[in-house]
């Protein structure tokens, strides 16, 4: 097997080398292994992990003495006639798959029929790979391929071992919440909260949000992962869900229905209602006098006409004290449950 290391020189820092390889090998193939990447000139090389700086190497970059190593791969070397190759690094829900059925030394291959937990995906045919556009968590599970070697192999059927391919989970099914509460009071603030976290290892990419209420559509596809809901009222009851998505919207999930039920404010009851006072009497207008008519004394047929209406005016002031106590005595037979008596 050939093994070659690409160092570039007089590089002004250290930057994370990048150790590029296959994942299954064959016994009789040829594989270059390459270590790219500005690195150290004072020394520099391809490690392997039984040398004393790297024992302690994770899945992860990291970083010994002063310099900086890739993550390791798993070199698997077979001497089976086929084996499948999958891929090298964790695969998402979303992520496209592809299978390599591998022979012996690249012989010529016929028949070939790639498998999922011992069931065909297809048909036999010429080809050695098979791919998954947009993988789901359903294709997880164990895959294998056989083929019939052509001249110069073995001339019969032959199979792979199985290769467990696991697909991750790039986020959970979100949730719906609402803060503070799904039963608000009539004016108050609610915030819908769409509630799921993407996968450490794939916290750079972007979820976009939407909400729905009793099959209507709120807000689709924003950043934002609340909506605000400034005042509720009781229109605003009935069953919300959100749903999250990925920017291509290769993989989207809903939340459960939420029931939001607005409480009304309460109203008083007409028992409730405090009993009306009857009216009180009638104040009768003060009677004018001659100060309030500005009038002077000098004037005697004036004065004794204004005295004599001040005292008609006496006179209906009276009239009116008799009229209010009779409305007084009317409303107390007007109240429900009173009748009058006709006198006999």
């Amino acid at each position: 097997m050939k093994l070659s290391c690409v160092l570039m020189a007089w590089a002004l820092s250290v930057c994370p080398a990048v150790l590029l390889a296959t994942q299954m090998l064959l016994a009789a193939s040829s594989e270059t292994l390459k270590c790219e990447g500005p690195v150290s000139t004072e020394q520099s090389g391809c490690h392997t992990d039984e040398e004393e700086d790297v024992i302690h190497a994770s899945e992860e970059d990291f970083q010994v003495k002063g310099y900086k190593f890739s993550k390791p791969f798993h070199l698997i070397v077979s001497y089976d006639w086929l084996i499948l190759q999958g891929p090298d690094t964790s695969i998402f829900e979303g992520d496209p798959l592809v299978l390599h059925c591998r022979a012996w030394q690249d012989w010529p291959l016929t028949q070939v029929i790639f498998y999922q937990e011992g069931s065909a995906l297809a048909p036999p045919g010429p080809k050695r790979e098979f791919s998954i556009d947009v993988v789901q968590k359903s294709d997880s599970g164990h895959y294998h391929c056989s083929g019939v070697f052509r001249s110069p192999g073995p001339g019969s059927r032959e199979t792979a071992s199985p290769v467990a391919i696991t697909v991750q989970e790039l986020f959970p099914a979100p949730v719906l919440k609402a803060l503070p509460s799904s039963e608000p009071q009539e004016g108050d603030s609610v915030t819908l909260s769409c509630q799921t976290k993407l996968s450490l290892q794939r916290s750079a990419s972007r979820l976009l949000f939407s909400f729905y209420k009793d099959g209507r559509s709120l807000s689709i596809r924003g950043i934002s992962a609340e909506l605000q809901i400034p005042k509720a009222s009781e229109e605003h009851s009935g069953s919300y869900w959100c749903e999250a998505a990925t920017e291509d919207r290769q993989v989207w999930k809903q939340s459960p229905q939420l029931e939001i039920r607005v409480q009304a404010l309460q109203k008083p009851t007409a028992s409730e209602t405090p009993p009306m006072e009857p009216p009180g009497p009638l104040r009768p207008p003060p009677a004018p006098s001659a100060e309030h008519l500005r009038v002077s004394s000098s004037d005697p047929h004036l004065l004794h006409q204004i005295q004599m209406l001040l005292k008609q005016m006496q006179d209906v002031k009276v009239l009116l004290g008799h009229l209010v106590v009779e409305l007084r005595e009317l409303t107390v037979y007007l109240k429900p449950g009173i009748t009058k008596v006709a006198d006999k």
